[in-house]
C-alpha cells in the first residue's frame, strides 16, 4: 500500500516560512536537516502526529520560482488545508494579520477561503459540511 508521507510547497525563505507555518498556522516542526545552502525542513499538524508532513521547499530553482509565481498571479492556492471551523480560523488568523483574498465562501457542502502565506504562496482552507 502506498501512502502520502510528504507534500511540498515552494517558499522564498525557509526560516520565514517555518515561523509562519508554526507560529501562525500552529504546525509543528518535524524535520530540519541541513542540505548545503538549504534544509530538508518539514512541518505537520499536531492533530495528525503520524500524518503527512509539509516540506517547506526552497524555490531557488528557476522552474520552481516560475511555477510558484504563476500560481500566485493566477490566484490559485499552492495547497489546501482542512479545518473544523473555517469562520473561527478565519477570525483567528485575520487577528494575527494574515491577508486573505476574500471572506469565506460557501459552495455546496464546502466552505473555503484563500490567504497569502507571506512566503510566495496562496494557501486555501476548507471546511466540509
Amino acid at each position: 500500500m502506498i501512502k502520502i508521507a510528504v507534500a511540498s510547497v515552494f517558499v522564498e525563505d525557509q526560516s520565514k516560512a517555518l515561523a509562519f507555518y508554526t507560529e501562525v498556522l500552529g504546525f509543528e516542526k518535524r524535520q530540519d536537516i541541513p542540505l548545503g545552502d538549504a534544509r530538508w525542513l518539514t512541518v505537520a499538524s499536531p492533530a495528525g502526529p503520524d500524518g503527512v508532513e509539509l516540506l517547506l521547499e526552497p524555490n531557488g530553482n528557476p522552474i520552481a520560482k516560475t511555477y510558484q509565481q504563476g500560481l500566485f498571479e493566477a490566484g490559485i492556492p499552492a495547497t489546501t488545508f482542512a479545518v473544523d471551523d473555517i469562520h473561527a480560523e478565519y477570525a483567528r488568523m485575520a487577528g494575527l494579520g494574515v491577508v486573505f483574498t476574500a471572506e469565506p465562501v460557501e459552495a455546496g457542502q464546502v466552505t473555503s477561503v484563500v490567504f497569502d502565506d507571506t512566503c510566495g504562496n496562496l494557501i486555501g482552507l476548507h471546511q466540509v459540511g
